[in-house]
């Protein structure tokens, strides 16, 4: 599961008014190369919570992303590189996603996140 990826969703549980971010719990992590498209980048930018980018990148044990995201940098060669190896190269293979609100669960398995509710929780 990719960065991009995990900064769109949220807990989905009845009831949960806080379901994001979800937090993330590491078993393995792979790097897998992608070919930069710098305008993507920059359109993703705006939608991307970036405290949310910065803190998962972290977790998956990269810690090249500023504090701060600020769209002067998209001008920035290193800084897109940057960018696009945390949001498209990182690649949470197995762990899980925990909602911050309930403490559930959503494991992730062969880079797929398992997102499916119990009936009581829908």
């Amino acid at each position: 599961m990719r960065l991009l990826t995990h900064n769109m969703l949220s807990s989905n549980i009845k009831g949960v008014t806080n379901g994001f971010p979800l937090r993330i719990e590491v078993v393995k992590v792979e790097e897998k190369t992608v070919e930069m498209n710098t305008d993507f980048l920059k359109n993703m930018f705006v939608k991307i919570d970036w405290k949310v980018l910065v803190e998962a990148s972290r977790a998956l044990g990269y810690a090249e992303l500023p504090e701060e995201g600020d769209s002067s940098f998209l001008e920035s060669d290193e800084f897109l590189s940057r960018f696009h190896h945390a949001l498209l190269e990182l690649h949470l293979e197995e762990g899980a996603l925990i909602c911050p609100e309930t403490g559930r669960r959503f494991p992730v398995t062969k880079g797929i996140p398992n997102m499916l509710l119990h009936e009581d929780e829908v």
